[in-house]
C-alpha cells in the first residue's frame, strides 16, 4: 500500500523538474525538507551563463543545490533585501532575476530549447522534449511562448540552431555535412536552405565573409 504523502513530500514535489534534487533527511524516524528556493534567470543561454550565474549567488553565500538554464535551486530562504542585492548584481552581468510566473516559464521553454539543440545527441521530437522537461501539455506551451515573444517555439528553435551552426563553422573544423547530420537535420541541403532563409547567405557565403575573422582568432589563441 502506498504511503500517503508528507507535507515534506508535497511541497518537494512542486519543485517540478528540480524535484529529484529536494532532499528529505530522516533522522530518529522524522522527516526533514531542507529549505530550498527556486530563482529563475533570464537570459541564461550557454554555460558561461550558468557559471557567471552561480559565481553571483555563491558570492552571497547560497548553496546552489542544481543549476540550469534559466533556473537555480538553492537551499535556503532567500530574504527580500538579499534578493534585491542579488537582482542588482544579475542586472550588471546582464541578466534578469524574474518574478512573472508567465515570463519565467517562457524563458524554462526556452532553456529547454536550447538544451535540445546544443547538447543532445539523440534528440526526440521537440514536442515531446518540452512536455516532459517541462511536465506541461506542448499545446499550452506553444500557445503562452508565441502570446509572451511574439514568434513560435518552432521559429525560436530554428533560430537558435542556425546560430548553433555559425558557432560550429566559426570555431570547428567540422564540415557542412557534419553539423547537419550532429544537429539532427535530414541533409545538408535542408541545412544550406534554413541557413539562408534566416540569414540570407548560403553557408559557403558565411564561411568566406569570416575566414579573415577566424584566422585572426586562431593568430590570438596561439600567441597566448
Amino acid at each position: 500500500m502506498k504511503q500517503p504523502y508528507t507535507n515534506a513530500e508535497k511541497k518537494a514535489e512542486k519543485f517540478g523538474k528540480f524535484a529529484d534534487f529536494i532532499k528529505i533527511c530522516r533522522f530518529k524516524n522524522r522527516k526533514y525538507l531542507l529549505t530550498m528556493t527556486i530563482i529563475k534567470v533570464k537570459n541564461m543561454v550557454c554555460p558561461r551563463c550558468i557559471t557567471a550565474v552561480r559565481r553571483i549567488l555563491q558570492s552571497h553565500q547560497l548553496k546552489v543545490v542544481e543549476i540550469a538554464l534559466g533556473e537555480v535551486v538553492v537551499a535556503e530562504d532567500i530574504s527580500p533585501e538579499a534578493k534585491s542585492r542579488i537582482a542588482a548584481e544579475l542586472a550588471e552581468e546582464g541578466f534578469e532575476l524574474l518574478d512573472d510566473p508567465r515570463t519565467a516559464m517562457v524563458e524554462r521553454i526556452k532553456g529547454a530549447v536550447i538544451e535540445w539543440v546544443r547538447n543532445l545527441s539523440n534528440r526526440p521530437k521537440l514536442s515531446v522534449w518540452l512536455a516532459s522537461q517541462l511536465a506541461r501539455d506542448y499545446s499550452a506551451l506553444s500557445h503562452l511562448f508565441s502570446e509572451v515573444c511574439g514568434i513560435t517555439i518552432e521559429r525560436y528553435c530554428i533560430n537558435q540552431r542556425i546560430e548553433y551552426v555559425k558557432e560550429l563553422m566559426f570555431y570547428s573544423e567540422h564540415s557542412l555535412s557534419e553539423i547537419a547530420w550532429d544537429l539532427g537535420y535530414s541533409s545538408p541541403a535542408h541545412l544550406s536552405s534554413q541557413f539562408k532563409q534566416v540569414t540570407g547567405l548560403s553557408p559557403r557565403e558565411f564561411r568566406d565573409l569570416h575566414s579573415s575573422d577566424k584566422a585572426a582568432t586562431r593568430r590570438s589563441i596561439d600567441e597566448l
